[in-house]
């Protein structure tokens, strides 16, 4: 039998909780994408998706 897999990045009662953001980065020499993944502060979503890097 599976075991059900339970993953949860807020617990409810602990303030402002967490948000995985994944964002695709394109590499200039190749064109090729990849995926960077972070788990940053429900609140400063907006602000990691508006940075450039």
């Amino acid at each position: 039998m599976a075991k059900k897999v339970v993953a949860t990045l807020k617990d409810k009662s602990a303030g402002p909780g967490m948000t995985k953001v994944v964002r695709a980065v394109k590499n200039p020499k190749t064109g090729a994408y990849s995926f960077k993944e972070e788990i940053v502060r429900t609140d400063l979503v907006q602000d990691v998706l508006n940075k450039k890097d």
